[in-house]
């Protein structure tokens, strides 16, 4: 089986005897690595990559301000990229009307994938070992706050419940001819994100949830699954409270599975919805990869294989990419760990 086999095998719940490893290595961290293991090709020797081919929807088109370091998006909001994660300056809204705002045109987001679908059209059908993915960059719901600063969209939903529901709404139909502009691109899943929750669970609560997001999600969906794509969808915290509801609607793949979170253990989620939903992640960036031992480290990640080797599901990965700062002997028991249980070189 070559990898894109197996990642489909694992995301139609059939065990595979390798299981798929990804793996995001800042940049400080991977010249480190790569000055460990004194091999330029280290990486390609050790780390079996299903993430593979790439297409990039891109909802930020951020571009430079005269004689300043800030950057402005699409939406009219202005950024500080030099902060790590960015820093929100100012947002396009400044108050919860349309009054002297011009809605971004759909054609602003939809040329740039119809200049960049015949490349990944060619790039795609030309290459049939690795799995293919169209990536959508901020979430429908985390938009509404890039428009209208965090504070402010949360306390729409309670202050201005009608202008936050045409927000989110033409945001959604945003998404969705997007989604449509990628039409004929052969690939099997379109990975998607939008932060709803904390490590307690759902940050505006179910009721919110339900009222304003849950319909868009399930437009957003169905969208995708009229190409024919799966469903990856990227949310931090605890999702634990509505992985029902996500089933109902479609989702196939949960990323990126942060086991401190609240109910977030891979092995309970594993029992619950382990017959209907695939995990991809599921290794503590702030457990174990953080407190643990290198040994803490390998031991977990033996667990993590064995727990999903018989009957798929599930892609192992770290929760959050390796950090800049990780300690050397940390970042290689992971390295080492992964080529370990896929019979690569250690």
């Amino acid at each position: 089986m070559n990898a894109r086999e197996i990642v489909k095998a694992r995301y139609d719940h059939q065990g595979t005897e390798i299981t798929p490893t990804d793996i995001i290595i800042e940049d400080e961290l991977y010249d480190r690595l790569t000055e460990y293991y004194g091999d330029e090709d280290w990486h390609s020797k050790k780390v079996r990559m299903f993430k593979c081919e790439y297409l990039q929807v891109d909802t930020l088109h951020q571009f430079k301000m005269e004689d300043s370091d800030l950057e402005k998006d699409g939406f009219g909001s202005i950024w500080d990229l030099s902060k790590r994660p960015w820093h929100l300056v100012k947002p396009g809204m400044s108050e919860p009307n349309f009054n002297n705002y011009k809605f971004p045109d759909t054609e602003t987001f939809v040329q740039k994938i119809l200049d960049d679908k015949a490349e990944a059209i060619r790039q795609y059908e030309a290459d049939d070992e690795h799995y293919r993915i169209i990536s959508m960059q901020w979430g429908i719901y985390e938009h509404t706050w890039r428009m209208r600063g965090y504070e402010n969209a949360l306390m729409d939903m309670i202050l201005e419940p009608d202008f936050y529901e045409e927000l989110i709404n033409k945001i959604t139909d945003l998404y969705i001819a997007m989604v449509e502009a990628c039409a004929g691109v052969p690939a099997d899943m379109i990975f998607v994100g939008d932060d709803w929750c904390d490590q307690r669970g759902l940050i505006m609560g179910k009721e919110l949830w339900n009222k304003f997001i849950r319909p868009c999600t399930d437009r957003f969906y169905k969208a995708i699954k009229k190409q024919g794509w799966k469903i990856m969808h990227h949310c931090c915290g605890s999702m634990y409270d509505i992985y029902d509801d996500l089933v109902d609607l479609g989702l196939d793949v949960s990323e990126s599975v942060q086991p401190e979170a609240k109910n977030m253990e891979p092995s309970l989620l594993k029992s619950k919805w382990g017959d209907k939903l695939s995990f991809w992640g599921c290794l503590g960036s702030q457990g174990v990869l953080y407190h643990g031992s290198p040994e803490d480290i390998r031991n977990e990640i033996l667990r993590l294989h064995e727990l999903f080797k018989n009957d798929g599901g599930f892609v192992l990965a770290p929760a959050k990419p390796l950090f800049y700062n990780m300690p050397i002997e940390k970042a290689v028991a992971v390295i080492d760990t992964f080529a370990e249980i896929n019979g690569m070189e250690r």
